[in-house]
């Protein structure tokens, strides 16, 4: 990967949770999201201006055969990608840009 990245606190609980409750419908289907989240991860890390800007700094990704989508910010002279939330397409869309920190 060219940048290293960084998942805000409620990111992390947000991919937790995900993973668990799509684990408990369906046996290998938690795996499947995870698998799904961090090969997106992966492109987002080698191209993080590949996706558009939706908001100030903040980027998004759809996440294929999961209503999620990753939202980022990337420092480029820090080499690093922010990843602000893991969100489900059914929350209040104003709780997915977080700060670093």
């Amino acid at each position: 990967m060219a940048f290293q990245y960084k998942l805000h606190k409620e990111a992390l609980k947000e991919y937790a949770d995900a993973y668990v409750w799509y684990e408990n419908e369906q046996k290998g289907l938690g795996e499947r999201l995870i698998d799904s989240i961090d090969k997106k991860v992966e492109q987002i890390c080698d191209h993080p201006e590949y996706y558009s800007l939706i908001y100030g700094s903040y980027r998004q990704a759809t996440i294929e055969s999961f209503p999620f989508t990753i939202v980022y910010q990337f420092f480029p002279k820090r080499k690093l990608v922010h990843i602000s939330a893991i969100y489900h397409s059914s929350r209040n869309p104003r709780k997915k840009f977080r700060k670093e920190g």
